[in-house]
């Protein structure tokens, strides 16, 4: 592991920085942001924001940019992009390292994070050969029709504080190749990884000399978000967050008829029948509902387990958690690191109330940890809670690590419906032997979340399948499969290589 202090200083974060870039040109003219650690609440650097001068700076530099880059030939492009993963690769550690330490998340996940760009740009790299188009049958003769696919231009990227530099290389990865620009907005908790992203990127496309504007950074609070959302230059917003800021984004963009691409809030739950291994049962839920201190949008909420095992799993889900260990993430040895910030630990507290004031009981109980090590007030304790279904709090996304265990009875149907019955539908599992109840968990009637799992937890999405969710969580969809069309416009082509002109459905429409 590399120390906090020789990061800083490879990356130039010692002080004040600007939060604004074009590429290898950096400017602001905002406020400051100060990007304090919540392993042990020192400030690691400060950040000086966009301004709107700042935005209209960075916009006519995309601009002129996309006009360039967009004549650039894809598998050249993805040459770019094989470049930038082979410096995350040199820079796996440094990156990691930063990820752990300003966002909260164990040494392990920073570099699982930092894994899953370089996974993105491998993935982006095979598929600068793949856009592939259409091509059709025309009911003309001598005619032929296509489709094809071209980029859109500026791409605008929202991203979230728990996933602080993933997030942005699914979108500007996928969007490179496709031929786009891209400005990232990343989150005003973890400002300091956008800047090295920012770094790693600027120096593949200078040594590239690939123009400025390719690849903007603006730092700043929701006004930059409320910029880019209202921007008519700005086709696409991809924007990763809570349910309540996607309605904000999709409802501005859609305002200009824009496109969105949201990943927002979930409410994941696991499904226990009485055909499950166990111990696969514990290792996934842990790791679903305490991993990233419950601050991941695939966290596992719900446990939803058959009242003929309820109790075997009850027991074992305490013993488990009697062996979770919390402390500072850059620590191998501890599981479980920091909520992000007091403000999140407030939001632990107020759920923990409402499970009390709503009738629930505490199978593990909760608490903030305090003094020593814990002296950032942003440590707490993972806390299981035993509660019906119908309870007003299960139904909301708690984003910390409490998680709500719940008995069903009869068919695994009831299970499904009682899983499909929250607005989110991000992630879903089932934990099963048994076939017909796999299958019927993958039916149409059965999970109607986007991501549905067998015999693993809700979380650990990997590069390739399209991950996004439906209903609350947006729709949106990003990192694998067919994803990379909504960075793109399609366009259809009828081409006549004939000397008549012969009109569709047999129309005459004759001039002597």
């Amino acid at each position: 592991m590399k120390s906090i202090d020789e990061l800083l200083e490879k990356y130039e974060l010692n002080g004040e920085t600007d939060g604004c870039s074009t590429g290898s040109i950096w400017f602001s003219s905002g406020d400051k942001i100060e990007s304090f650690s919540p392993v042990n609440g020192n400030l690691i650097g400060t950040v000086r924001s966009g301004s709107k001068s700042d935005f209209e700076k960075i916009i006519k530099s995309s601009k002129d940019a996309f006009k360039q880059f967009r004549q650039i030939p894809a598998p050249k492009r993805g040459e770019l992009v094989r470049q930038f993963g082979n410096k995350l690769r040199e820079e796996k550690e440094l990156l990691g390292t930063l990820v752990s330490y300003e966002m909260g998340k164990s040494f392990q996940e920073g570099l699982g994070e930092v894994q899953e760009m370089i996974d993105i740009c491998d993935f982006a790299v095979g598929l600068s050969r793949q856009l592939h188009g259409f091509t059709m049958h025309s009911e003309r003769p001598t005619h032929r029709m296509y489709e094809q696919y071209h980029p859109l231009g500026i791409v605008g990227i929202i991203s979230a504080f728990n996933f602080p530099v993933a997030v942005w290389s699914w979108n500007v990865a996928l969007a490179w190749v496709c031929g786009n620009v891209t400005i990232w907005k990343p989150s005003e908790k973890t400002p300091l990884c956008s800047l090295v992203c920012q770094k790693i990127i600027g120096e593949v496309f200078r040594e590239n000399n690939i123009p400025e504007g390719v690849s903007c950074l603006i730092n700043g609070d929701y006004k930059i978000g409320e910029m880019l959302s209202q921007s008519r230059d700005i086709p696409l917003v991809s924007a990763t967050g809570s349910t309540r800021m996607g309605k904000i984004v999709a409802e501005k963009v859609g305002a200009r008829l824009g496109k969105t691409l949201l990943e927002l809030g979930g409410n994941n739950a696991i499904i226990v029948t009485p055909d499950a291994d166990l111990k696969m049962t514990i290792m996934g839920t842990v790791f679903g509902a305490v991993g990233t201190c419950g601050q991941r949008c695939t966290s596992t909420r719900r446990l939803i387990v058959h009242e003929d095992i309820y109790k075997s799993v009850k027991e074992s889900l305490v013993k488990a958690y009697n062996q979770i260990k919390i402390g500072d993430p850059l620590d191998s040895g501890n599981h479980v690191g920091p909520l992000i910030d007091t403000n999140a630990v407030e939001s632990y507290k107020n759920a923990i109330t409402k499970v009390n004031e709503q009738g629930g009981s505490w199978l593990v109980e909760g608490g903030i940890l305090e003094g020593g090590e814990y002296s950032s007030g942003c440590y707490v304790k993972p806390a299981i809670a035993e509660v019906t279904h119908s309870l007003e709090i299960v139904h909301e996304e708690t984003f910390a690590p409490i998680l709500y265990l719940i008995k069903y009875k009869g068919d695994v149907q009831n299970a499904i419906d009682i899983q499909n019955e929250v607005d989110q539908g991000l992630s879903s599992a089932i934990m099963t032997n048994n076939l017909k109840e796999s299958e019927l968990f993958l039916s149409h009637w059965g999970s109607d979340c986007g991501i549905a799992n067998v015999n693993i937890g809700t979380s650990g999405a990997e590069i390739g399948g399209a991950f996004g969710g439906e209903k609350d969580t947006g729709g949106g969809r990003e990192s694998g499969s067919d994803a990379w069309k909504v960075y793109m416009r399609r366009q259809t082509n009828t081409i006549n290589f004939s000397s008549e002109l012969p009109l569709a459905q047999g129309i005459k429409f004759d001039i002597n």
